[in-house]
C-alpha cells in the first residue's frame, strides 16, 4: 500500500490508548442497552405478536431511550474513540471528566424509562422523557459530551502534510470536532431563543431540530473517516487523491457553517427555519458524500480482498456504503408523516453504524484485544445490514399504504393484507438485524476479555 493511501491512525500507548478503551465500553454499553429495548420495539410493532403484549404503552419509552442509546450515545462515544487517539499528549483530567460524565449519563438514561410516569415525547433527533431521572441523564451525557468537544479542540492533532492520506484523515477527524461544537452552539442558540409560550412537543422539537440537523454531519463526517481507514485496510486503491479528499471533507464541514446563517435569518419558530435545515442535510450532505461513495465503490469492485483483515474491512465497507445509500435514496421519496420516514433514517444511520462496526474490528488487536472469531466478524456486517435493509424495505411498503410513524399495535391501522405483510417485513429484519447487533456484542466483548498477553500466551502453547 503506497503511503498516499495509508488512511490510519497509530494507536499511541499512553492515556490516550486508555482514553479510547474507555469510550469504546461506554459504546458498548450504549448498544446493548439499545439492543434490548430494540426487541421491544420490533415486537410491538409485529402484527399478531403485538397483540398479545399487556404492556404496550410502554412502546414510545422503549423508543426513545433505544434512539437516543444506538444513535446519540453510540456515535458520539465513538467520537470519543477517534478524538482520543487523534489528539496530542497533554493533560488528561478534562478527557477523563468528560468519559466519567457521558458513561454516568447513560447508565441513567438507560434506567429512566422504568420509572413511574416517565411521559415520552418523540421529538426528532433527540427524544425525551418527561421526568427529572431522564433529564438528568440526558444533562450529564451533554456536559460530557461538550468537555470532550472542548477537549479536543484543544488538544487537536496538527494535520500534518496536507497532502498525505494521514493528514487527511486527521482533518477529517478535527472537521467532525468542529462540527460537534456548532451543534453546541445551535442547541444553545434555539434555547436563548425558544418563546416562553412552548411547552411538551413543541419546545423539544425547536430545541433539538437545528443542533439535531448539525450533528447529522458530525456523524457523517465520522462515517467517512472510517470509510478512508476501512478502504485502506481493505486493501482498496482509491481513484482519489489525498487533496481530493480533503476537498470532499471541507466540502462536509462547510455545509455545517452555514447553520448560524439560519439562525440569524429566521427564528426557530418560522416555516422557512424548520425547511431550511431540512434542505441543508438533504443536499448538503449528498455533495459530502456522493464523490467519496463512488470513488469507494470504483475501488471495491477492482479488488476482492485476499487476507481475513482485508476481508473483515471490506464486508463492513461496503455493507455501509449500501445501507447508506439506500438511505439517502429513500429520504428523497419521503411525502407525508409516515413510516417511510424512519425508513430512510433507519438505512442512513446504520449506514454510520456499520463503519463504525468495521473501525472497532480493526482498532481493537491495536489496542491489545484481538479479535477471536475473524470469520463471525466477517458476516455480522451482512447480517446486521441484511436484516435492516428487510427493515427498511417493510418500512418503505407500509408508508406506501399509509401506516403512521411512531405508533404500534392497533394504532397502526393494519386493516389490509398490504399493511399487514410490510409490518411483518419489518418485524423480519429487525429481528434478523438485532441478531447481527448481537454478534457484534459478543465479538467485541470475548475480545475485551482476552488481551494480547493472554493471546500470545495460547499461541506459544499451541
Amino acid at each position: 500500500m503506497s503511503p498516499l493511501q495509508n488512511y490510519s491512525l497509530a494507536v499511541p500507548q499512553d492515556a490516550r490508548r486508555r482514553l479510547a478503551l474507555g469510550w469504546l465500553w461506554l459504546c458498548v454499553l450504549a448498544l446493548l442497552g439499545a439492543g434490548v429495548f430494540s426487541l421491544l420495539l420490533v415486537v410491538s410493532r409485529t402484527p399478531v405478536i403485538s397483540e398479545m403484549i399487556p404492556w404496550i404503552g410502554f412502546f414510545h419509552s422503549a423508543l426513545v431511550v433505544h434512539v437516543d442509546l444506538s444513535v446519540l450515545v453510540w456515535s458520539l462515544a465513538f467520537g470519543g474513540i477517534l478524538w482520543s487517539l487523534n489528539q496530542r499528549p497533554g493533560q488528561s483530567w478534562l478527557a477523563w471528566t468528560a468519559l466519567l460524565l457521558a458513561s454516568l449519563g447513560a447508565l441513567v438514561i438507560i434506567v429512566s424509562p422504568f420509572v413511574h410516569d416517565a411521559q415520552p415525547l418523540m421529538s426528532n433527533y433527540i427524544p425525551v422523557l418527561q421526568h427529572p431521572l431522564f433529564f438528568t441523564g440526558l444533562l450529564l451525557f451533554g456536559l460530557g459530551f461538550a468537555l470532550l468537544v472542548l477537549n479536543s479542540m484543544i488538544f487537536m492533532a496538527p494535520v500534518g502534510p496536507w497532502m498525505s492520506a494521514r493528514g487527511a484523515l486527521r482533518f477529517g477527524l478535527n472537521t467532525a470536532a468542529i462540527s460537534a461544537a456548532v451543534a453546541l452552539l445551535c442547541f444553545g442558540w434555539s434555547y436563548a431563543q425558544m418563546p416562553d409560550y412552548l411547552l411538551g412537543q413543541s419546545f423539544f422539537e425547536l430545541l433539538f431540530w437545528g443542533g439535531g440537523h448539525v450533528l447529522q454531519f458530525t456523524y457523517t463526517l465520522l462515517m467517512l473517516v472510517c470509510w478512508l481507514w476501512l478502504a485502506h485496510a481493505a486493501g482498496l486503491h482509491l481513484p482519489l487523491t489525498p487533496r481530493v479528499v480533503l476537498v470532499i471533507l471541507f466540502v462536509g464541514v462547510a455545509c455545517v457553517f452555514v447553520s448560524p446563517l439560519i439562525y440569524l435569518a429566521y427564528p426557530i419558530t418560522t416555516l422557512e427555519h424548520v425547511e431550511l435545515f431540512t434542505w441543508l442535510m438533504r443536499w448538503g450532505g449528498s455533495l459530502a458524500t456522493l464523490p467519496l461513495a463512488l470513488a469507494v465503490i470504483a475501488a471495491l469492485l477492482r479488488y476482492g480482498g485476499h487476507t481475513p483483515e482485508e476481508a473483515l474491512a471490506r464486508s463492513a465497507l461496503q455493507c455501509s456504503v449500501f445501507l447508506f445509500g439506500i438511505g439517502g435514496l429513500i429520504g428523497f421519496l419521503i411525502s407525508g408523516s409516515n413510516v417511510t420516514i424512519p425508513a430512510h433514517y433507519h438505512g442512513s444511520i446504520v449506514g454510520v453504524t456499520l463503519a463504525m462496526m468495521g473501525v472497532c474490528y480493526l482498532l481493537l488487536p491495536r489496542l491489545g484485544y484481538p479479535l477471536r472469531e475473524t470469520k463471525m466478524a466477517i458476516w455480522q456486517p451482512v447480517v446486521y445490514a441484511g436484516g435492516q435493509l428487510l427493515h427498511v424495505a417493510g418500512l418503505v411498503w407500509s408508508g406506501g399504504y399509509g401506516v403512521q410513524r411512531k405508533v404500534a399495535g392497533a394504532q397502526q391501522g393494519l386493516d389490509s393484507i398490504e399493511r399487514v405483510l410490510g409490518m411483518g417485513l419489518m418485524g423480519l429484519g429487525g429481528l434478523i438485524s438485532s441478531i447481527g447487533g448481537l454478534l457484534f456484542l459478543i465479538i467485541v466483548l470475548r475480545a475485551l476479555t482476552r488481551t494480547q498477553d493472554a493471546a500470545q500466551n495460547a499461541e506459544a502453547g499451541q
